[in-house]
């Protein structure tokens, strides 16, 4: 029963992944299974079967997620974009309780001078969720419309950049609140990654192995960098989790209570309300909101 909960969680976030503005690392805390991730991920080395037990479902579900979400959600955003992204807003916002509890718990057990009182708020902390929050959301205004790069070709030149674009884009993915899509359409690759994805899985149900292997050839890379980018830092925010708790919550806090606004800019949902997307937007965020509170308990 936890395999197929875990796999539904990393479908839910395999979603998450190729939505911009949306955050993969926002969707896995919201739905209590970051902590558990980031551990197996940077202890993969050290304890590689109890690693691979916890990864092996939400990497099957992240793949589902995908690879078989990309067509729904390109349908979705181009006719449907205001109830999409309320859907999306409820299932960031109803994994907020979890994450507040672990940021007061984090709070009350830190170190301090002995007769002092645990403040849940210092000005380190305020000062963090503000700048995050603010980097959230200078990052969507910075994004343009402009669909940037639609093919690759793959020459050496190009399966480089797209190594170290797979770095980035994963060490954003797996920061809560920071979106990898986002990401990767300001630096004018999420479209040309998108439609690398979907041609490859065309060419594959086609059985065309010229274009399987075209295609294959610059998603490889891509994926190698994203491994290497996953694995670094994991490493990285596992430190801050032990050594400086508080302050990586109260960061996180406010890379996600931004996210929402991330997405409304991102995919111009608010240019086309219309009171049936309002009633139906409204119902999604209402069940999203439950589910992923309940899939986080």
């Amino acid at each position: 029963m936890n395999l197929i909960l875990d796999a539904l969680k990393g479908i839910l976030m395999g979603i998450a992944n190729i939505i911009p503005g949306v955050s993969g690392g926002t969707m896995a805390v919201s739905l209590g299974v970051y902590d558990k991730l980031i551990g197996a991920v940077s202890n993969i080395f050290h304890d590689f079967r109890k690693s691979l037990r916890t990864l092996l479902p939400l990497l099957i579900g992240m793949g589902v997620g995908i690879i078989g979400f990309t067509y729904i959600i390109e349908y979705l955003l181009s006719n449907h974009p205001f109830p999409t992204c309320l859907a999306f807003t409820g299932l960031i916002l109803g994994g907020l309780p979890y994450l507040w509890s672990a940021y007061t718990l984090s709070m009350r057990t830190r170190r301090r001078p002995r007769r002092s009182r645990a403040s849940l708020v210092t000005p380190l902390t305020a000062f963090l969720f503000l700048f995050f929050a603010a980097a959230v959301i200078a990052m969507a205004l910075a994004s343009t419309d402009s669909q940037g790069l639609t093919a690759f070709t793959p020459d050496s030149k190009t399966l480089i950049i797209l190594f170290f674009i797979g770095i980035i884009a994963a060490a954003t993915m797996i920061i809560p609140g920071v979106s990898g899509s986002l990401v990767l359409m300001i630096l004018g690759y999420y479209y040309g990654i998108l439609n690398t994805i979907k041609s490859f899985m065309q060419a594959l149900l086609a059985l065309d192995m010229d274009a399987v292997l075209h295609n294959a050839a610059i998603l490889i890379p891509f994926g190698i960098g994203v491994v290497l980018g996953v694995f670094l830092i994991s490493k990285l925010i596992e430190y801050l989790f032990h050594n400086h708790a508080g302050p990586t919550y109260s960061a996180i806090l406010g890379l996600i209570v931004a996210s929402p606004a991330a997405i409304l800019i991102n995919t111009g949902a608010l240019s086309q309300i219309t009171m049936p997307g309002i009633v139906i937007g409204c119902a999604a965020f209402l069940i999203c909101t439950v589910l992923t509170y309940k899939l986080g308990e």
